[in-house]
């Protein structure tokens, strides 16, 4: 069952895919449609999953599951994969790497392999202030408390000095 992701419980579970690239105004259209259609049609068991999404920064989708109604089932999360795993083919982009970091420079939204992150660390060209999306958090309120931090407030922050 479809609700608007702001009206959901602060316990309710989240899960962050993130897009190696920005989405353009169609495609976010096109997958809001989607993203629509399949949470309306998201069950556990038979039982409705009340659930929201959002998407941010034309990058991350954000999906929210409320689980004092329903819990998912290993095959409500497995056919949420498989609908994340479609997008990335129709929209040729990377949703379920978790290897990648997303980042703040500015009001622009970066993205870079871990490797590569790393790398940036070490030459200071990232620090402990740097703003980073932590796609760990694990439901709406630490969404919105500790998804987007300062790298020294992150698991990000073992590569900083």
């Amino acid at each position: 069952m479809l609700v608007d992701f702001n009206t959901l419980p602060e316990e309710s579970r989240v899960w962050i895919y993130q897009s190696n690239r920005s989405f353009s105004e169609e495609e976010i259209t096109e997958i809001k449609e989607k993203l629509n259609i399949f949470i309306e049609n998201w069950t556990a068991h038979g039982s409705n999953l009340q659930s929201g999404y959002t998407i941010e920064y034309k990058r991350f989708i954000v999906i929210a599951l409320n689980q004092s109604i329903s819990n998912a089932t290993g095959c409500s999360i497995d056919a949420s994969v498989h609908f994340i795993q479609q997008l990335e083919k129709d929209y040729s982009v990377n949703l379920m790497d978790k290897m990648n970091v997303s980042y703040k420079q500015g009001e622009y939204v970066a993205h870079k392999t871990l490797l590569d992150f790393k790398k940036m660390a070490k030459e200071k060209a990232v620090s402990k202030n740097t703003i980073v999306f932590n796609n760990m958090v694990h439901n709406i309120a630490e969404f919105k408390e500790n998804w987007e931090v300062p790298a020294s407030e992150s698991w990000h922050s073992r590569f900083l000095k």
